[in-house]
């Protein structure tokens, strides 16, 4: 079993605001060099404060700011951490939360409350998809390596589904699913609200209801059976239900995979609704009708009974399960940089929201280097390129990391294709250029691009890095001799 040297301990932070409740998460891990991989990563972590959920409070069209205030001063004194302390972590709004008109602003504002080393993003459900696989059914699916497994995260506004196999997330989805699109007074089925989602479904299945109107029990089990359909066509990769009107009002972002065939991948599921189908499946009673006010408790039973959706609810049971959102945020929205980092300027971190322009292979020609500098040039604060890995690299314990049969060569031609373009296109000459590789050759790269430090271009070099296909990247501050890189914007 590998161990790590010398290791540290750091101090990780997630907190998430979703359609129904809202909740926080601090852990800590030791980061450090694996013995045996040679490459630096965090050890396995331990949970140190979970806050109760709340519910996520709203004034109208908006997030109330004041009350979410309010919850992060008492999440602050519960977890006794301090802001300055956390090396990582993120915020996230989600659902129908993430709808609401100052759901951006608020992140933001969250995210410079906690500090400079946390992603801050709304409405982004891809990465919300990838965030809960990893807080759900990761350690699962390495478990089983070669399983597929389907995660469906499901909550108040939005259902994300991911697929993957041995911890890696290969597909993921977003769609308008949820258990908080027709809201009742609780204990009835008296509407109190409904969503332009909600509304959809109604006309789809012809049922006249308007707020103040009560649901009969037909009804009720029409548009459960609608979003049970609709997660069934998710899981087995049937299209063609989301082809119709309501269905494509529904689908954000399409999940697509092919079964082929072949035995439907393991199911599991997180979010509120995932909560209340392991909590009853090990035999505990779930509240009386409509007890949040919603169809959280009747959509759980609903997909109990559906002979695709609960194939694997007794046999498989994830980690996390209503928090794997916020748990994947704290513990897998990072990676943490090598010590082979390169910094034209020691004082340029930390820098935030820089876009990814371009990935590039070390192989890239000088007509492509120059058009992904020419994004670059585009970016007000800076702008990264992702160097991307050959698919037959390995890893070697010592020394820079090359893939077999290559040299040193290959880094200084893209390196002094760098230089030569920088050189070339002069109102690069003072900006910020991140470059993310994936093994430790991030100093003699960075000595090739910048001519031995010459170049007025704000190099930075981040070794170690794997391509997460995101949009955005963070720069956390140095910690010794390492960084932490998180990613936001999956595709």
């Amino acid at each position: 079993m590998s161990c790590l040297k010398n290791p540290d301990v750091v101090t990780m932070m997630g907190l998430d605001f979703g359609s129904t409740t809202s909740s926080a998460m601090v852990a800590e891990a030791k980061v450090g060099l694996n013995s045996v991989s040679g490459r630096m990563e965090f050890g396995r972590p331990q949970v140190v404060y979970r806050s109760d959920s709340v519910f996520t409070p709203f004034d109208g069209e908006k997030i109330d700011a004041v009350r979410v205030g309010h919850y992060l001063d008492q999440w602050i004194a519960e977890s006794n951490v301090r802001c300055e302390d956390i090396f990582a972590g993120g915020v996230i709004i989600t659902g129908l939360a993430a709808k609401q008109v100052n759901a951006g602003a608020l992140a933001r504002l969250v995210g410079k409350r906690i500090g400079e080393a946390v992603i801050a993003t709304a409405d982004d459900p891809c990465l919300e998809s990838w965030l809960a696989f990893m807080g759900s059914c990761s350690a699962l699916s390495r478990l089983y390596p070669e399983t597929p497994f389907i995660n469906l995260d499901i909550g108040g506004g939005t259902t994300n589904p991911a697929m993957g196999i041995n911890g890696n997330v290969l597909h993921t989805g977003c769609y308008f699913i949820g258990a908080r699109h027709f809201r009742f007074t609780p204990g009835t089925y008296r509407l109190k609200a409904i969503s332009s989602y909600g509304r959809s479904i109604l006309k789809d299945l012809a049922i006249f209801k308007k707020t103040g109107d009560t649901f009969s029990e037909s009804e009720t089990d029409a548009v459960l059976g609608f979003y049970v359909s609709a997660l069934e066509a998710i899981v087995t990769g049937d299209a063609d239900f989301f082809n119709t009107a309501a269905g494509r009002l529904h689908r954000q972002v399409p999940f697509e995979i092919d079964t082929d065939g072949q035995s439907l991948p393991t199911l599991t599921f997180s979010g509120g609704i995932g909560e209340l189908i392991y909590r009853s499946s090990r035999g505990r009673e779930l509240p009386g009708t409509t007890f949040y006010g919603d169809l959280g408790i009747d959509l759980a039973r609903k997909i109990m009974k559906s002979p695709v959706l609960s194939a694997h609810i007794r046999t498989t049971i994830p980690e996390n399960m209503g928090r794997a959102t916020v748990y994947g945020l704290a513990l897998h929205s990072t990676e943490v940089s090598g010590t082979t980092i390169f910094l034209s300027r020691s004082e340029c971190l930390p820098c935030r929201d820089l876009p990814i322009v371009a990935r590039l292979s070390l192989d890239a020609g000088p007509k492509e280097i120059q058009k992904a500098l020419l994004l670059v040039g585009n970016s007000n604060n800076g702008a990264c390129i992702q160097i991307l890995s050959d698919r037959n690299e390995k890893r070697p314990q010592a020394g820079i990391t090359l893939p077999p049969g290559e040299s040193l060569a290959r880094i200084k031609y893209f390196g002094k294709g760098l230089a030569e373009n920088c050189e070339r296109l002069r109102f690069l000459l003072h900006q910020t250029l991140v470059l993310l590789v994936p093994f430790n050759y991030g100093q003699a790269l960075g000595n090739y691009a910048s001519n031995w430090r010459q170049s007025p271009v704000n190099f930075i070099v981040i070794d170690e890095i794997p391509d997460r296909s995101a949009h955005f990247v963070n720069i956390g501050r140095l910690h010794g001799n390492i960084v932490p890189v998180s990613f936001y914007g999956v595709s």
